[in-house]
């Protein structure tokens, strides 16, 4: 017998609410819908709901709102909410996440994209009610189709970061390619590094490209100045590492907290000088330590908009002289001993 799912669609717009009901039409739901936040709730504890489609901005109690008072609610909390909606900033996306959505689309979303999306989370709920309601030991075949949703939203996850770091470069110097040898280098140097697990080099490859994210809050004339900044202005720079924070330490998703750890502590230093904190040595979290080797070597050895590229030898020799004041001295004699790899990489 097959499943049918009932799904709410929340819009204050009733188009947006027929392109949404055409779009997964033949995929066997049943679907209500709701013009205000307001009756949405109503609708909520008077029927039975597997999945709710939300949006942000509406009159009265907006999407936030709403999710917030499922979650307070016991009989609702439990109801995934995927938001629907126009507001792409990284405040709206980290709210989404941080109130209780399990999922941030866009307008106007592509039809595969919210097909796949809520299929995902259909069945996630559903397994997880299965779960619930049963005493019994997880059959094999349920925790494999379990572990295949959770992959499915680490997925998700990593298309998110993807979103944020095009967020990104179009506010600041930094580049795809730049971005992209960072997770390069941080891998390779997980790789080789003792204290990490290869499920752990891969989050670190998947979270090091939001290092830099918090450069959105910082203005266009300081991140693209020609040459150096004022105290005033470096000042200013500085507050990407704390922006980020703010931004990520909502999420308790493991990719997300480890890009939050990066963006907050790849500017750190061995010796303490670094910021935003000025921690020191092993107060630093691994992730920062290796970040803090890849960003600035990549750095070095490329044009920005306030510096001519550095030779690949000198900025080598920047990196080891480094070890024990800037940069951890055991990843140094990493990045040291493997050359090689770290050269082909600049290239890239």
């Amino acid at each position: 017998m097959n499943l049918k799912y009932q799904i709410l669609i929340v819009d204050d717009i009733a188009d947006n609410i027929q392109v949404a009901m055409s779009i997964l039409r033949e995929q066997n739901y049943d679907f209500s819908f709701a013009t205000s936040a307001e009756e949405a709730y109503k609708l909520l504890n008077s029927n039975h709901f597997d999945l709710v489609l939300l949006d942000v901005m509406m009159p009265g109690l907006d999407g936030f709102e709403l999710c917030e008072m499922m979650k307070a609610n016991p009989t609702l909390q439990d109801i995934p909410v995927i938001f629907l909606t126009a507001k792409a900033d990284i405040d709206s996306v980290s709210k989404g996440f941080s109130v209780g959505g399990v999922d941030y689309i866009t307008k106007p979303f592509q039809a595969d994209e919210l097909i796949a999306r809520v299929k995902t989370h259909l069945e996630l709920y559903k397994a997880k009610e299965v779960l619930k309601q049963s005493n019994l030991s997880l059959e094999s075949e349920l925790k494999y189709k379990v572990d295949r949703l959770l992959s499915e939203l680490e997925k998700t996850q990593i298309e998110m970061i993807f979103i944020l770091t095009e967020l990104m470069e179009s506010t600041s110097d930094e580049t795809g390619k730049h971005i992209k040898r960072v997770a390069e280098y941080s891998r390779l140097l997980a790789h080789y590094c003792p204290e990490i697990s290869e499920e752990d080099a891969d989050i670190l490859y998947y979270a090091s490209p939001m290092h830099d994210i918090g450069k959105i809050a910082v203005p266009r004339d300081i991140l693209q100045k020609h040459g150096k900044l004022t105290e005033e202005e470096f000042e200013i720079m500085k507050t990407h590492t704390t922006k980020a924070h703010e931004f990520l330490c909502v999420s308790s998703r493991k990719i997300m907290k480890a890009a939050d750890i990066i963006a907050y502590e790849h500017h750190e230093k061995w010796d303490g000088t670094g910021y935003p904190r000025k921690l020191k040595g092993k107060d630093i979290h691994i992730y920062g330590r290796i970040v803090a080797i890849a960003d600035v070597f990549d750095a070095l050895t490329h044009k920005r908009v306030y510096k001519e590229a550095w030779s690949v030898e000198d900025a080598i020799t920047f990196i080891i002289k480094g070890g024990g004041t800037h940069f951890d001295p055991d990843l140094v004699k990493i990045f040291e001993e493997n050359l090689d790899e770290f050269i082909a990489i600049s290239k890239l």
